[in-house]
């Protein structure tokens, strides 16, 4: 496992000072302030971007979920076991805590404000801490991280130095998607930030532990197999190759 965290390093790293940043903040700042604050500016534009990108956490993994069928059914089977027990696990929270969403929290603790909605967005109102979308979207992009790492590490026609940039902006471009995805919920004030705060240590913490799980299938020949597979396999899964991953990050 420890090599299987060492290639996700980047990704792992940047959630963390994230965490830690995102919790001190929570620390010093009221929740009500800190929400109108991160929730002040709003235009045509990004009413529209955030209203659309922030539905990729209901069907995007499922879309990836059939995709990595034809890459390697090892990777489309722990994407989706990420999926659905983060997922799991965020709701049984939910009922745990049941806290007010933002717009029943203003509603009865600061009548006088006015949150900015998005016209079209169904509001929910109950069950706020933690975000459902913020767990599948750190997630998801964990799992992409880990796997797109693991096949350009795998590549021979790459040279290392090569494969390292790749790795690196890949994995810092995932991060900055599912920091995205977690901050949508906050602009369409579906969510205070400690919710995403919750919901991305939760989806980043269940993504680690499962991760300990793919050596241990990772040889069986289930893993390796993928819609319209030859009898050959071009690349092997990184973590497999010992150390050469563990070498380049």
């Amino acid at each position: 496992m420890r090599n299987i965290l060492r290639n996700n390093i980047i990704y792992i790293g940047l959630c963390l000072v994230f965490l830690v940043a995102l919790g001190i903040v929570l620390l010093l700042c009221p929740k009500a302030d800190l929400h109108l604050w991160m929730n002040a500016y709003h235009t045509p534009c990004l009413d529209t971007f955030f209203r659309y990108y922030t539905v990729i956490a209901e069907w995007g993994p499922y879309v990836l979920v059939v995709a990595l069928l034809f890459y390697r059914f090892g990777w489309s089977v722990f994407m989706l076991a990420n999926i659905v027990i983060s997922g799991l696990i965020g709701q049984g929270f939910k009922y745990l805590f049941d806290t007010d969403r933002p717009l029943t929290f203003f509603a009865n603790n600061f009548p006088d404000i006015q949150l900015q909605l998005v016209d079209g967005v169904e509001m929910s109102k109950y069950y706020s801490f933690p975000s459902g979308h913020a767990i599948t979207f750190f997630a998801m992009f964990y799992t992409l991280s880990l796997i797109i790492t693991d096949y350009i590490a795998s590549n021979q026609q790459i040279n290392k130095s090569t494969q390292q940039h790749i790795i690196t902006i890949t994995q810092i471009c995932c991060f900055l998607f599912a920091l995205i995805g977690g901050y949508s919920r906050i602009y369409l004030s579906q969510h205070f930030a400690e919710d995403i705060c919750g919901g991305a240590l939760l989806g980043l913490t269940v993504s680690i532990l499962l991760s300990a799980f793919l050596p241990l299938i990772s040889d069986k020949k289930w893993y390796k197999m993928h819609f319209f597979a030859k009898k050959s396999s071009t690349f092997a899964p990184a973590f497999e190759k010992k150390g050469r991953l563990a070498q380049l990050v």
